[in-house]
């Protein structure tokens, strides 16, 4: 029963993320009472070239949503770990938690196929099967911004456990939709597609792997390190900055919103949500508050993630990209990584918001496929190797 505050009585990491990476002895094992969640939308790559980027993301969001309502739902300010992929999600969480949790996901998934026929894949194992496997998951919390923390995580065992649920779903027979089962609360998605406040600059996502668990905090520390170098530290190559949020009244966005957050279509959702989005712009330019939420946005916007793999998303000048793919190059010739990255005009955001003092979180991806495109390129190289 302990083991259910094991991430929230983990202590949090200030020191910086490249230095941090290097010292393993800094990261902890997941306990065996403990199972790892993946969620996906199967077919995302071929989704994306039909035009459903917003609705794969907006899932993806939802996945997360559902979750962290059920936990919070306990109150018993149980923490877990969890990493927004675009297509997908992957969670760490006690066996307390895990009947309900596949429960909700399930229905959600029911709910997904029904308002925008994707299939939503869900799946889990526990962390024990997992070290059978001969893999490991190490895991540090990591003070990213002054308000963001996140999971760090070392090892290959979420990319194991992510393969075995793909290889083994099992599409489920009960179709019985439960709507009380439903709970998205706080989902928004209301902002314009942001574009870098340097018009010179690019919007990058990046997915970049270490295959060898042995050598991944060594690489990983100086790819971390390369980074900072060529594109400033953390908080300069953020994509998402204050005076760059714009807010988007076009009702297909709020359209696109209700499909995934509520069960059924209602006209008196789309216009009271059309109207506080109008409301929005007049307390976002001239309130306190207002204004202190869009600051508040850049210091809880999801950008990087390490889940065992580098998924990240961040701004940069052409040439320091072309400098930067350069080192990666040398470094994938020598087969030390595998990577993948989709370079684009702007990026996207979706969003969790309880309220606008300190309870919200968002969900970043880039433009045409962002984080998918970049996995395709991946997916190809792995192929090759394989």
């Amino acid at each position: 029963m302990r083991d259910i505050y094991f991430y929230s009585k983990l202590k949090k990491s200030t020191r910086a993320l490249s230095e941090i990476i290097g010292i393993e002895t800094e990261f902890s094992k997941i306990p065996n009472s403990w199972h790892v969640v993946v969620v996906d939308v199967e077919n995302s790559t071929q989704a994306v070239e039909e035009g459903k980027h917003h609705q794969i993301n907006l899932t993806a969001t939802g996945a997360i949503i559902s979750v962290l309502n059920t936990v919070r739902k306990k109150k018993k300010n149980i923490e877990i770990p969890y990493f927004f992929g675009g297509d997908g999600a992957t969670f760490l969480l006690p066996d307390m938690l895990l009947s309900e949790i596949i429960t909700v996901l399930k229905n959600y998934s029911l709910h997904i196929k029904r308002n925008t026929n994707l299939l939503l894949r869900v799946g889990h194992i526990s962390t024990e099967e997992l070290a059978s496997e001969k893999t490991c998951i190490k895991i540090l919390k990591h003070q990213l911004t002054p308000q963001l923390t996140i999971p760090i995580v070392l090892g290959n065992g979420l990319k194991k456990a992510e393969a075995i649920i793909k290889r083994t779903f099992v599409a489920q027979t009960d179709t019985n939709f439960k709507k009380n089962l439903l709970n998205l609360e706080g989902m928004q998605c209301r902002w314009e597609q942001i574009s870098p406040v340097q018009l010179q600059k690019k919007v990058v996502c990046l997915l970049l792997d270490v295959p060898d668990e042995n050598q991944q905090s060594a690489i990983y520390k100086d790819v971390l390190t390369q980074m900072n170098l060529l594109f400033g530290a953390f908080n300069k190559r953020q994509p998402i900055r204050s005076n760059s949020l714009k807010l988007d009244f076009r009702l297909g966005k709020i359209l696109e919103e209700m499909k995934i957050s509520i069960s059924n279509k209602s006209l008196i959702y789309v216009l009271k949500h059309w109207i506080q989005t109008l409301f929005g712009k007049i307390y976002f330019n001239f309130s306190k508050e207002g204004k202190r939420y869009l600051t508040q946005i850049g210091q809880l916007s999801h950008t990087f993630m390490l889940d065992g793999t580098i998924n990240t998303i961040f701004t940069a000048e052409q040439s320091k990209i072309n400098e930067f793919i350069s080192y990666l190059n040398h470094l994938e010739a020598a087969q030390k990584i595998v990577y993948g990255i989709h370079v684009t005009h702007a990026s996207v955001m979706s969003c969790y918001v309880l309220d606008r003092k300190t309870k919200h979180a968002h969900f970043v991806d880039g433009t045409e496929g962002g984080y998918t495109s970049a996995a395709k390129m991946f997916k190809t190289k792995l192929a090759t190797l394989k």
